[in-house]
């Protein structure tokens, strides 16, 4: 039996997926949280096997809540439940320590399949993002210099900041989110353990990845 804690600030919400979880003999709901402070609460006093888990919640958000539990060493597997189609959350959800990242709209089809995966000990996304993950872990580093250790997307974020682009003219112009450029810009800063834009330009300059 996996045993099971809910968190979501809409009663409508949690009621569906009472109900999803209902619906398998080898699933047991345990506990109800509607905020994020509740559902750390509930983790540390009923240590469920999977916390289903919403990511936008009005005290504290499910990415801080995840951080929270994986650092208070608990063994529960948090599987993300979310309305935002964004990859960059994605990558975020799951270097806090997620086990998986399921969309709203998907959940009667995929809740149930997700949880039982998660238990498995393996990583469950929702298939519309899976591209971006696989597009993710297989990109190859394309600057000069074969000890580059950036993707081709962090290249091309790399190479706007260096034009002056803000976040939100590089989000229009690779047609992404601001939320996922921002996730590139910190990612670009922590690879390369620099800490301004000033910096960025220098690297981007000194390796010859722009003029």
């Amino acid at each position: 039996m996996i045993r099971v804690v809910i968190a979501d600030d809409h009663a409508i919400v949690r009621g569906g997926l009472r109900a999803l979880i209902h619906s398998d003999p080898d699933l047991e709901l345990i506990g109800e949280a509607s905020g994020g402070v509740e559902a750390i609460e509930l983790v540390a006093q009923l240590k469920p096997d999977i916390l289903v888990l919403d990511l936008s919640m009005p005290d504290v958000d499910g990415i801080t809540v995840t951080h929270r539990i994986k650092g208070g060493g608990y063994a529960t597997k948090i599987l993300i439940l979310t309305v935002h189609e964004d990859e960059g959350l994605l990558r975020e959800a799951i270097r806090a320590g997620a086990s998986g990242y399921v969309l709203k709209r998907a959940a009667e089809a995929e809740l149930v399949s997700a949880i039982h995966t998660v238990q498995q000990g393996k990583l469950y996304v929702d298939p519309v993002l899976m591209l971006s993950v696989l597009t993710e872990t297989t990109e190859k580093p394309t600057a000069p210099g074969s000890d580059n250790p950036l993707t081709g997307r962090e290249l091309d974020v790399l190479k706007y900041i260096t034009q002056g682009y803000t976040n939100k003219q590089i989000s229009e112009e690779l047609m992404i989110s601001m939320r996922t450029v921002e996730g590139h810009r910190a990612s670009l800063l922590e690879k390369l353990s620099l800490h301004s834009r000033a910096e960025l330009v220098r690297y981007a300059k000194q390796r010859g990845i722009v003029d």
